[in-house]
């Protein structure tokens, strides 16, 4: 299946060929049960999969996953993943159904106690520098393939202290898109503690979660951050951005080490 589709479409008084984002039904079975099924893009379903599988703490190390298939059908794409029998051990006890719409963080949560995690706060680091992050700015767009063809999909991606980018992932939904990146940086066996995570759309508190479920200190935010994810990123000692643009941004947590660095 193609993440991206060709359609004729009315426009300017004439038929014209359009670009369309794809959507698909993506169902997640860990050790033959399933777990969740979501709407996304069709593109790096094995980042996907590793990304969600450790933002979620289904599993505590990439190691613990030890096989991914896709599968493909008329009703959607299948991911069968092969995990650790202690953290399917733990996943059984504390299952929940995750099916909902496209970008729904917490769609089919069964309990308010399902929300929040028992996550530690991040060791004290040295704060990101912020030229680096708007030279990521700078570069991101142009790496946005979909988004270009179609204007409907989100992107995250990793900006290392000279500003480079790296391993950009998109998809229709913005906690997709952040579990693809990192579900990349994982199986790339990159250091998510030394860079910062970008993403182009609000930052919500489940995704402030699954960032620092992974180490990761710093998330840069092209909109706003809500109140939630601000308060969550000050516990966990997350350095949280909003409002990222080439030359200005709004920090909301660790502003002050932040600060120190200018524009």
């Amino acid at each position: 299946m193609k993440p991206v589709v060709r359609q004729s479409v009315w426009r300017d008084g004439a038929s014209r060929p359009d670009d369309l984002a794809e959507e698909t039904p993506v169902a997640f079975e860990y050790n033959g049960i399933s777990h969740a099924v979501m709407l996304a893009s069709p593109a790096d379903l094995e980042d996907l999969a590793v990304g969600f599988s450790l933002s979620e703490g289904i599993v505590a190390r990439r190691q613990d996953i030890f096989d991914i298939v896709c599968g493909e059908s008329d009703a959607g794409i299948t991911l069968r993943i092969e995990i650790a029998s202690e953290d399917f051990a733990r996943l059984k006890e504390h299952r929940r159904s995750l099916a909902g719409r496209t970008g729904c963080g917490l769609c089919g949560a069964e309990s308010l106690g399902q929300v929040m995690r028992d996550l530690a706060p991040l060791p004290p680091s040295a704060p990101f520098p912020l030229p680096a992050l708007y030279a990521g700015m700078r570069r991101l767009p142009a790496l946005q393939v979909m988004q270009q063809a179609t204007g409907a999909t989100h992107a995250a991606c990793r900006v290392d202290r000279e500003g480079m980018v790296s391993y950009v992932r998109e998809d229709v939904g913005r906690h997709n898109a952040l579990d693809k990146t990192l579900g990349a940086l994982a199986r790339g066996g990159v250091s998510l503690e030394d860079g910062a995570l970008v993403i182009t759309s609000r930052a919500s508190f489940e995704m402030v979660q699954k960032v620092a479920a992974l180490g990761v200190g710093t998330l840069a935010a092209v909109s706003a951050p809500t109140a939630r994810a601000v308060r969550l990123a000050e516990s966990l000692n997350v350095c949280l951005i909003g409002f990222l643009r080439q030359e200005a941004c709004v920090i909301y947590t660790r502003s002050n080490a932040m600060a120190e660095l200018g524009p």
